[in-house]
């Protein structure tokens, strides 16, 4: 059975979430750079989303888990509804928006979500929420798993990326 940690090597994994985050932002920027809408629009692998679509999606997810840990923040242990990005109002809304517009709130939100999370405490990293998928489901799991959701989806931006030319380093 593995140790327990002390509450200051929690708090080191904590801001090492909230740093990736903030990196992962960074990649989008530099994915997108230079592009214009139409560009950031066309969907280069065909029936999959456009780099449009996708920062939408992170910006929606992002909203989803901001919303999700405000819950576990000011209730006991509430119930946490599955997001489906399919039939998603919100998602079309930000989809008809000019893709500049999504950008600058995707960047404007993750400074703010990464600022609040900061300024959490150890013990409400842990308040626990309750997910229908995940028995394990509190404040730290969420920004883990939307670490690596994101990671998924900025390597997919990676690719399509790609037929549009050469990225900025």
């Amino acid at each position: 059975m593995p140790e327990p940690h002390a509450h200051s090597d929690k708090h080191e994994a904590h801001k090492k979430l909230i740093a990736r985050l903030r990196e992962q932002a960074e990649d989008v920027r530099r994915i997108t750079a230079g592009l214009d809408e139409t560009a950031l629009a066309k969907r280069t692998v065909a029936d999959k989303w456009s780099l449009k679509e996708l920062v939408c999606h992170l910006l929606r997810v992002q909203q989803v888990f901001d919303g999700r840990i405000q819950a576990v923040l000011a209730q006991e242990n509430p119930a946490i509804a599955r997001y489906d990005p399919e039939g998603d109002a919100e998602f079309d809304k930000m989809v008809a928006r000019p893709v500049q517009d999504s950008l600058a709130a995707f960047f404007q939100n993750r400074e703010h979500f990464a600022q609040r999370l900061e300024k959490l405490s150890p013990g409400e990293w842990h308040r626990p929420g309750r997910h229908p998928e995940f028995p394990h489901f509190d404040v730290h799991f969420q920004i883990e798993y939307m670490g690596h959701h994101e990671a998924h989806h900025i390597y997919q931006m990676f690719q399509r990326r790609m037929p549009l030319g050469k990225m900025p380093h």
